[in-house]
């Protein structure tokens, strides 16, 4: 018999990082992900999971940030400008635990001096049976043109946000909005079915990771063997 867990318990794990050039902080990195405080197949799997994640993380701080955050720190003292202090963080948002399915999002954000922040999302939904992510395909009635009803949905949300004066979005959002949507970006929440767009893919920095909610239909939110959304 598999695992029936019907739920996740999770602690953060935490890791820090810091980075000199000439004894100087230039670059500081702090990463939480989920870990697992159950021991079976699943849990082991996730956890191996976020902790590579965790790692990967850190080596994109040293190989990509660090040497951006060296030059920046070089210039400043050839101009006599303020030494720039370069920041890199790691977070995750638990959305949905329960019915056998454990959803998350997990977010970089990069600080690299004055000017917006930079997010990146990544979101995944788990299959505690299984033992394995589920593709965004499994929550809809088979032959369900899923992805035309998703992007119609979040393009009918962008317009009512935009009269409402709560959202802005570029000139081309509606062509970005099909040309960048990517299956792998959602999650579950307690209101829907939560589809995110990179930052700045559709929308200027002020509004952050754009994200539209699909509600869930009269059998409310998913169980174990993913229920369809919203008709």
């Amino acid at each position: 018999m598999g695992e029936r867990l019907e739920a996740l318990e999770t602690v953060p794990f935490a890791a820090e990082r810091e980075w000199e050039v000439e004894g100087v902080p230039v670059l500081s990195a702090s990463a939480q992900v989920p870990e697992p405080v159950d021991t079976g197949r699943t849990a082991r799997r996730i956890k191996r999971f976020y902790r590579l994640q965790c790692r990967s993380f850190l080596r994109y701080c040293e190989k990509c940030l660090l040497p951006q955050a060296a030059a920046e720190y070089r210039a400043a003292l050839e101009a006599s400008r303020p030494l720039p202090s370069f920041q890199a963080e790691l977070t995750y948002q638990v959305t949905w635990n329960q019915g056998g399915l454990w959803s998350l999002y997990t977010q970089v954000r990069e600080a690299p001096g004055p000017g917006p922040a930079l997010l990146t999302r990544r979101g995944d939904t788990w299959d505690l049976a299984a033992g394995y992510p589920v593709p965004l395909k499994d929550f809809f009635p088979a032959g369900t043109a899923w992805k035309k009803r998703l992007l119609a949905q979040a393009a009918a949300e962008a317009e009512r946000r935009e009269r409402a004066g709560a959202g802005r979005w570029r000139e081309d959002w509606r062509r970005q909005l099909r040309r960048r949507f990517n299956p792998q970006s959602f999650y579950l929440t307690e209101e829907g079915l939560a589809c995110f767009w990179p930052m700045y893919a559709i929308a200027p920095a002020s509004e952050g990771v754009p994200v539209f909610v699909l509600p869930y239909g009269p059998e409310g939110p998913p169980e174990r063997g993913a229920a369809p959304a919203a008709e």
